[in-house]
C-alpha cells in the first residue's frame, strides 16, 4: 500500500513546477529520475536554451533530503569546470518550494546507443580516452562520480563528449585527511603546559586514554549506502565499503571491456578492474597512457606481448617504411637476377 507521504510526493511530482518570479519558461519535459525532473526551459534574460532539474518538497518527510540532494549534485558541479562536464548556471527555490539547478542544455546521443551503431575501435577507444579526460579532471579536484557507465555519458552533436549524472559522487577521503592537522598540533601545546605537575596530572592521563583509544573510530569509513549500478561497481562498493578514485577506475575498465578490441586492449581493461585496488591503475591518466600506446602502436603496459604479437605490432606501426624496403630488395633481386642471365 502506498504512504499517505509517497502520494503527497507523486503529486508534487506530477504538478507543473510554479516559474513565476524566475527567468524560465518551461517548454518541455526531458526526462524523469529518482530525484526530481528534467526540464528543457527557456532562459528569458539571456534568451537560449538551458535544462531545469527541479526536485519536489511538497512530502515534509524528504524536504530536507531533496534539498540536501540537489544542492550537492549542483555544488559538485559547479566545482568542476571542464569541457567534458555540463556546467551549472543557476541553483534556488521556486515559489512553490521546489528546489532547482539550471544546467546547459545537451544535445547528442547516449554512448551506449553511439556504440550499437557499429563503431571502429579507435573511434571508440578515442571517446574512452576523452571520458578519461573528464573524470581524471574530477579526481583531480577530489570527486569520484561512482556511477560511471556508458548511459551516463553523452556524444554532443559535434563531437562533445560528455560526463552525466553526478548526483551520487563524492568527496575524496583525502579531503577530511587534509584537516586534521591542525587540531593535533593544537593539542601539543596544552601537553607542553602541563609538563611541570607531571605527577597530578597521571591519573588525567589514565583518564584520557579512553577517549584517545576512541578517536580512531571516526575516522575509520563507516559502511556507506550502497549506490550505481552493479554491473559497473567495484567489489569494494558493492560491499558497502568507503571508495575512493579507484572505484572509477574500476567501472572504466568495466567500459573498456565492452569495447572489445584485441588482447592488448582486454588486458588493460582487466587491469583496469582488478578485484584489489591496489592492483589496479593508481591513475586514471595511467590508464588512459596504456590505451593511448594501443593507439599509437606502442607496446602495452599491463599485457605481456608474445613475440608473434610484437612482430605484427611493429609491422602494423612501420608498416609503409617496412614495405618500402621490402619493394627496394625486391626490385635489386630482380634487377640482379636480370643482369645474371
Amino acid at each position: 500500500m502506498i504512504s499517505e507521504a509517497a502520494l503527497d510526493r507523486l503529486a508534487g511530482m506530477l504538478r507543473a513546477p510554479d516559474l513565476s518570479g524566475t527567468r524560465y519558461e518551461i517548454v518541455a519535459e526531458l526526462g524523469r529520475g529518482g530525484m526530481g525532473i528534467v526540464y528543457l526551459a527557456r532562459d528569458t534574460a539571456l534568451d537560449r536554451e538551458i535544462a531545469l532539474k527541479i526536485v519536489d518538497r511538497g512530502a515534509a518527510g524528504t524536504r530536507s533530503d531533496s534539498l540536501d540532494a540537489l544542492a550537492h549534485e549542483a555544488r559538485i558541479l559547479a566545482r568542476l569546470e571542464h569541457p567534458g562536464i555540463v556546467p551549472v548556471h543557476d541553483f534556488g527555490e521556486l515559489p512553490d518550494g521546489r528546489v532547482y539547478y539550471a544546467m546547459k542544455r545537451v544535445r547528442g546521443e547516449r554512448f551506449d546507443r553511439w556504440l550499437a551503431a557499429g563503431r571502429d575501435l579507435a573511434d571508440s577507444l578515442t571517446v574512452f580516452l576523452r571520458i578519461c579526460d573528464a573524470v581524471a579532471f574530477a579526481h583531480a579536484h577530489a570527486v569520484v562520480h561512482r556511477d560511471l557507465k556508458p548511459e551516463n555519458v553523452m556524444i554532443g552533436e559535434f563531437g562533445e563528449v560528455l560526463v552525466l549524472d553526478w548526483g551520487i559522487a563524492r568527496t575524496a577521503n583525502r579531503e577530511p585527511n587534509n584537516q586534521n592537522p591542525e587540531p593535533k598540533n593544537q593539542n601539543r601545546e596544552p601537553k607542553n603546559q602541563n609538563q611541570e605537575p607531571k605527577n597530578q596530572n597521571q591519573e588525567p592521563k589514565n583518564q584520557n586514554q579512553e577517549p584517545e583509544n576512541q578517536n580512531p573510530e571516526p575516522r575509520t569509513p563507516n559502511p556507506e549506502p550502497i549506490v550505481g549500478t552493479p554491473a559497473y561497481m567495484s567489489p569494494e562498493q558493492r560491499a558497502g565499503a568507503a571508495v575512493d578514485h579507484r572505484a572509477d577506475i574500476y567501472a572504466l575498465g568495466v567500459m573498456l571491456d565492452a569495447l572489445g578490441g584485441p588482447a592488448s586492449v582486454a588486458a588493460i581493461a582487466a587491469k583496469a578492474r582488478a578485484d584489489d585496488p591496489a592492483g589496479r591503475y593508481q591513475s586514471v591518466q595511467e590508464l588512459a597512457a596504456d590505451v593511448q600506446r594501443f593507439l599509437s602502436g606502442r607496446r602495452v603496459g599491463a599485457h605481456r606481448e608474445p613475440l608473434v604479437d610484437r612482430v605484427q605490432r611493429i609491422y602494423r606501426r612501420h608498416r609503409v617504411p617496412i614495405l618500402l624496403v621490402l619493394t627496394y630488395l625486391a626490385a635489386r633481386v630482380l634487377l640482379l637476377w636480370i643482369g645474371g642471365i
